[in-house]
């Protein structure tokens, strides 16, 4: 075990404190690192914490590598994201990620994560997921794809179980991002809504919509 996994498992609260107090994710998409990296950059020059980048991007673990090496003093919360198994978080892990966000619910990457103290935040869609995910130890649970159900799901999982932290995303926006945190999300996951200015190069586009992501937040928590 190396020095920057026990960083990482001492700071499991914060981590999960630092997400949910920034109420806002950058799901990070890109085609190659460099292109992940100046998204990072863009978005954390607009305000975000949480950062979380997918395994979709190639070579994903060297760019949390370098990322960790950049913003390693506590500035954000570098996390990875389209984690399908176990073997892919243990990489993340090693190399430098603070949590893991994955796609469906798999048991035995969020029990590799518990046994390292990093937070997991698993994807559902279901209500008998969201409370398997309970039962498992899942931090914070994922709502995906959250563009299918809308801000009514947080509600409706909210009812037989309101002891569940929710996190929807796709499909959330800045138009309607307030109604999703108004709901009862914890925080939102965005992507496509977020980073869109990069497939244009427009990185100062993706600064200012983080802005907007972060400013109607804040009005909807009041």
């Amino acid at each position: 075990m190396n020095g920057n996994e026990v960083e990482i498992r001492m700071k499991k609260e914060e981590v999960l404190r630092r997400v949910t107090e920034g109420g806002l994710v950058a799901v990070v998409r890109a085609a190659s690192g460099e292109e992940a990296k100046r998204i990072t950059d863009a978005c954390i020059a607009g305000g975000v914490v949480g950062i979380e980048i997918t395994f979709t991007v190639p070579g994903a673990h060297h760019v949390v590598e370098e990322l960790a090496k950049v913003y390693g003093n506590g500035e954000v919360v570098l996390g990875v994201g389209s984690v399908l198994d176990p073997e892919t978080a243990r990489i993340a892990i090693l190399s430098g990620a603070q949590y893991v966000v994955t796609q469906s619910l798999n048991a035995e990457t969020v029990r590799l994560c518990n046994r390292y103290r990093v937070p997991v935040m698993p994807g559902v869609s279901t209500l008998k997921d969201v409370v398997s995910a309970l039962e498992l130890g899942a931090d914070i649970i994922k709502i995906f794809p959250g563009e299918l159900f809308g801000p009514k799901i947080i509600k409706a999982f909210h009812g037989p179980v309101p002891q569940a932290q929710l996190m929807p995303t796709g499909g959330v926006s800045v138009e309607n991002v307030g109604e999703w945190i108004r709901a009862g999300a914890v925080a939102v996951g965005a992507g496509g809504s977020l980073t869109g200015g990069a497939k244009t190069g427009d990185y100062e586009a993706i600064t200012a919509t983080a802005k907007k992501f972060l400013a109607a937040i804040r009005e909807a928590r009041g």
